[in-house]
């Protein structure tokens, strides 16, 4: 078949199907080889791994994958690009297709059932109004991943990548980088997508460690105190957890902190990974 990063291809089967594209599922179809190679390379995809895609669309990367890979398995949102895909993907039959919503499927359940529970990599163009929710929901249903080499809005990107003391460092920054070790693989123009995004694009590669970088003792705990760091950014760590609902007084706030050696006057956006597990493990057992 003839490549469906070609823009004439895709203008082609869009239009022989009648297809929409759906700003409130953010379909934008890439068209550009050259950055499908690399997303491929930094994939670093062999015959022997197993790989998810989310939001095949017309399954433009999809058929890369395939060439790459053991079996791909791409779970695609809309019913109505379905009947594009069983076209488009004829002959690679290491390729399955599902209809479901990524957000509502038991991953951890999925893996277990199509790849008897090896470990994935998940190499996608994802939806730009779900990146996160999706990169998290993977992490924290403790899916058996490798690595996920997906697309996303730039400045998503630079907060997964972030380090302390700049504007970008946030409670996804810590989040995220609780996980995995984030590097980025390509920076990608508006210019090579059908329709063209409001936005920059970044592929990134998000290395799954092996074990996190720090030790906490409740991982819920470790999430609540970062998410309360940085929910008002202007305001010192002492007054925003005290105005949090981590179940301590300010007080104890104030006991925490100092027995972690953490300035009082000091904001969430100045802490490291390293700093937010002692002050964790901290407040945990004052709980």
């Amino acid at each position: 078949m003839e490549k469906l990063s070609s823009p004439k291809k895709i203008k082609e089967i869009v239009s022989k199907y009648g297809f929409k594209f759906s700003k409130s599922l953010g379909q934008n179809f890439l068209t550009d080889e050259n950055i499908i190679y690399k997303i491929i390379d930094g994939s670093e995809i062999t015959k022997e791994d197993v790989v998810i895609e989310i939001g095949p669309g017309i399954g433009t990367l999809t058929q890369y994958l395939a060439k790459a890979a053991k079996k791909v398995l791409a779970i695609e949102i809309d019913k109505s690009l379905i009947p594009i895909l069983s076209e488009t993907l004829k002959g690679y039959e290491n390729v399955e297709v599902i209809n479901e919503d990524v957000l509502k499927v038991d991953l951890k359940e999925l893996v277990i059932h199509k790849f008897k529970g090896q470990r994935v990599k998940v190499v996608a163009n994802l939806p730009y109004y779900v990146t996160t929710p999706i990169i998290m929901k993977f992490l924290e249903e403790e899916v058996p991943l490798m690595d996920m080499v997906v697309m996303m809005q730039k400045e998503v990107a630079d907060r997964l990548r972030a380090k302390p003391n700049t504007k970008e460092y946030g409670s996804l920054s810590v989040a995220v980088q609780y996980y995995c070790e984030p590097e980025i693989v390509t920076r990608v123009p508006k210019t090579v997508f059908i329709p063209n995004p409001n936005v920059e694009s970044t592929v990134i590669r998000l290395k799954v460690l092996d074990n996190p970088p720090v030790q906490v003792e409740n991982k819920k705990v470790f999430h609540n105190v970062v998410r309360a760091a940085f929910a008002k950014r202007r305001k010192t760590l002492l007054n925003t957890l005290s105005l949090s609902n981590l179940g301590l007084n300010k007080e104890q706030i104030k006991e925490s902190l100092t027995a972690c050696d953490i300035d009082l006057k000091r904001r969430g956006e100045s802490l490291t990974i390293k700093e937010f597990a002692a002050l964790s493990n901290s407040i945990t057992n004052m709980l």
